[in-house]
């Protein structure tokens, strides 16, 4: 029994492997820039002209950081299940190309210089390629997961997907924390650079692109009722999101969950820089030990308690973890504090492989793309909404003028929505079989491809 299950997840492992092989490089190469991107930012943007202290606090930084999150976010919602859309239609090997492909341009811009100027030009290309790539990279991946895996083992697969991000982030990490920081922005970007090479040259297509209709004048008749055909398959994509009970219990509970985790994130190393003096080598040392613990919950415990507790389980278990993380980063006395909070997180990780596995299970094989987007476009409407009241709020209670001695006061605030998030999937009934069929497949089963 054992060897028929090991040779099954070897099965598993060899149809993913070209696909997991440049996710894990690109992800490196993204992450081993997040510790030293912070000390980047504080230094270009607030001068340290009398001591210390007015570079450790640098409200200009945490604005910039939360416009940034919040502009993404804008363009996000749309792009999500565009992007999803065209995966379905054209096949997942060239819009994987075309995202991977993003984060190249802003980091050839910091490995060329760090300075004030080039800083700003980084953060301009960053929110292009973010909204392009952000989320869409994952939901496709896991669009392609969806096509070649079975329903039984999808949770396992989503868990090697989540499990790898934990492992690049423990790597980028690792390199961040050993490289000379003159050659880390270096070194990522030949990184990025190698990952759509190996995608075009090894990653096989799953997805059988939409047949090609007859060339047509480009007259503008045309091109509008193209784009007309183009908006009414979207919305039928989102509003097969919305009809399926499941898959709009599970949007309520990602939108309040990442409200409040993707709050924590944008200000959390700013804060513990602000109140702690936490340089890129503290920062290295957390976001190692999260990923070593995410790396063996994701791998090897995810298989197992999903056999026990199921997805259902799984999600409110994480959303308690990610309650107390958020409440204890809010509330630390100590340096040593954030590294004890940091163990939460590799409880809460899970969570994102189990919400996978629930809308990839409630949502038909042609429409994986379209779900997932439609998830996607949720958890970014959260994160542009998220900075534009943590952003302030944060900048105030790290301030000489916040109304009480409360520094992480916004993140006790963002834990909140994590707690309302627990208790609308402690009430979460899953449906059975799928729901998720597009509205009018009867009536408009054909859909204008978009680039026709």
């Amino acid at each position: 029994m054992k060897k028929s299950v090991g040779s099954r997840y070897w099965g598993l492992l060899k149809l993913l492997i070209h696909l997991l092989v440049p996710l894990c490089v690109h992800f490196i190469a993204e992450q081993m820039t997040v510790p030293l991107l912070v000390d980047v930012t504080t230094k270009a943007l607030c001068d340290d002209d009398d001591d210390g202290a007015k570079s450790n606090t640098c409200p200009q930084a945490i604005y910039l950081n939360g416009f940034q999150q919040t502009v993404v976010g804008i363009f996000r919602v749309a792009m999500l299940p565009f992007l999803g859309q065209l995966a379905d239609e054209y096949g997942r090997k060239p819009l994987l190309l075309f995202t991977i492909s993003a984060s190249i341009f802003p980091f050839a811009v910091l490995a060329w210089s760090d300075s004030k100027q080039y800083l700003y030009a980084y953060y301009v290309l960053r929110m292009i390629a973010q909204i392009i790539s952000q989320g869409s990279l994952s939901s496709i991946s896991l669009a392609y997961v969806a096509d070649v895996v079975e329903d039984s083992t999808r949770a396992v697969a989503f868990g090697w997907i989540t499990g790898l991000f934990s492992v690049s982030n423990f790597l980028g990490n690792l390199l961040s924390r050993v490289l000379p920081e003159d050659y880390i922005f270096e070194v990522s970007l030949l990184l990025l650079a190698v990952c759509p090479v190996y995608l075009k040259l090894f990653l096989v297509e799953t997805n059988k692109p939409a047949p090609r209709q007859e060339q047509h004048s480009f007259s503008l008749a045309t091109i509008s009722n193209s784009f007309k055909k183009q908006y009414k398959t979207i919305k039928n994509g989102l509003a097969a999101g919305a009809n399926s009970g499941t898959l709009n219990r599970i949007a309520l509970i990602t939108f309040l969950y990442k409200l409040g985790m993707s709050g924590i994130t944008s200000v959390l190393l700013y804060y513990l820089k602000s109140v702690f003096a936490f340089n890129k080598n503290q920062f290295s040392e957390i976001l190692m030990l999260v990923g070593i613990g995410s790396i063996l919950s994701q791998i090897l415990v995810l298989p197992l308690i999903n056999a026990l507790v199921g997805e259902k389980g799984i999600l409110c278990i994480s959303l308690l973890a990610s309650a107390a993380y958020g409440l204890f980063n809010g509330l630390a006395w100590a340096p040593w504090v954030p590294y004890m909070s940091a163990s939460f997180e590799v409880v809460f990780v899970l969570m994102e492989p189990a919400m996978y596995a629930i809308v990839s299970k409630a949502t038909s094989s042609t429409n994986q793309g379209k779900a997932q987007g439609f998830i996607a476009a949720v958890r970014s409407s959260a994160t542009l909404l998220s900075p534009l009241v943590m952003t302030p709020l944060t900048s105030l209670f790290l301030s000489s003028k916040a109304p009480f001695d409360c520094k992480g006061f916004s993140l006790l605030c963002a834990s909140l929505f994590m707690v309302f998030a627990l208790f609308f999937a402690c009430r979460l009934n899953l449906d059975n079989g799928k729901s998720g069929s597009d509205p009018e497949d009867k009536s408009d089963n054909i859909e204008a491809p978009l680039l026709s």
